[in-house]
């Protein structure tokens, strides 16, 4: 049925809301805002109660490495306190390849509950510049958790070498340019772009050779194919000790506290250098703020006990505790620089 209004009463009726809503425009106010508020604070409860739960299930932390390297070993040292500490599960899954990209895209396509987490490294800030597309945008599609350590890379060489410090290495490639040839595992790594920020830095033309791994690096260099290295110092500390590789410099800000008498290269006249790889965590983009906080906090107090801290020692591995903010700050900071160095030093983008 279809009710008819005298136009009368039409008028009477707006006449009488115009005349409502000046006397009750400050009431209308306070509950508007009070609606937004219920509103905003209905947005938050789910949140909330998910990190009062979490977590319900195991939680997997995708690893873009092969098992037995050092950010394997870091995520399992840490996945294992924090399994500990949490009463659930940690599980490690390996998805080495495509320069961290296939372990990338599976977390970033995962459900942003807490329980998909990535090893984020240098070497992610490092694909941002180096492939030409990838399946996700690192700074985008993924929320920080927080750091969890550094580690030192280092040059090296043989101790029957006639390079007994840096600056004879230096001095001898400035002298004859072009003819000193460095050793680093394959191109677009963290340890061939290093070498090709050491050109930069120090203004100095020697050949950078790529291996196919660590062992072939190793073995180039005490055959004689190649006069230096830049490798990962942790697992190059067996060879140190067994003195079949010599240190020259390590390539961070500080010396190594496994080698406290070789010196960093600002030590060694390249003034300001500072390379050092990491390894942090972080989830799918939309994960719940509360959620995220809790595992900073946890991983934090992993990061924080002195067992977990003797075991990330005894493969050269320095813990560092931090906020998202802090992580975010230095995935940005590093991928401004190894773009720079990508582009500087010409190399392919894939």
């Amino acid at each position: 049925m279809i009710f008819m209004v005298a136009p009368a009463i039409i008028s009477s009726f707006f006449s009488e809301f115009r005349f409502m809503s000046k006397r009750h425009i400050l009431l209308s106010r306070r509950f508007a805002g009070l609606a937004l508020g219920l509103a905003a604070l209905g947005g938050l409860l789910p949140s909330a109660a998910i990190a009062q739960q979490f977590p319900t299930k195991p939680i997997h932390i995708v690893v873009p490495f092969g098992a037995g390297g050092i950010a394997d070993l870091t995520a399992r040292i840490v996945a294992k306190k924090l399994a500990e500490n949490l009463g659930q599960g940690v599980i490690i899954d390996n998805k080495p390849g495509a320069g961290g990209v296939v372990a990338g895209e599976q977390v970033a396509k995962s459900a942003p509950d807490g329980y998909t987490l990535l090893l984020m490294s240098n070497g992610t800030a490092v694909s941002a510049g180096l492939f030409q597309k990838l399946p996700f945008d690192a700074q985008k599609d993924f929320a920080p958790v927080g750091t969890l350590g550094f580690f030192d890379l280092a040059v090296l060489t043989t101790p029957g070498s006639s390079f007994k410090t840096m600056q004879d290495l230096l001095a001898h490639a400035k002298a004859n340019p072009g003819k000193l040839n460095v050793a680093t595992i394959n191109v677009g790594s963290t340890q061939h772009l290093a070498a090709e920020l050491l050109k930069i830095s120090t203004g100095v033309d020697f050949q950078i050779v790529p291996f196919n791994g660590s062992p072939a690096v190793v073995t180039a260099l005490r055959g004689g194919q190649v006069e230096a290295a830049v490798e990962i110092l942790g697992p190059m500390l067996p060879q140190i000790t067994g003195k079949a590789v010599q240190p020259l410099a390590v390539m961070g800000a500080h010396r190594a506290a496994a080698l406290p008498e070789v010196p960093t290269l600002g030590q060694s006249g390249v003034s300001g250098f500072d390379v050092a790889s990491w390894n942090a965590l972080a989830a799918p983009a939309k994960t719940p703020v509360p959620v995220l906080a809790l595992l900073n906090s946890e991983v934090n107090k992993v990061l924080a006990d002195p067992g977990v801290r003797q075991q990330l020692a005894g493969i050269n591995v320095t813990p560092r505790l931090g906020t998202p903010e802090q992580l975010r700050d230095l995935l940005a900071a590093e991928t401004r620089r190894w773009s720079d160095v990508i582009v500087r030093a010409k190399v392919p983008r894939q």
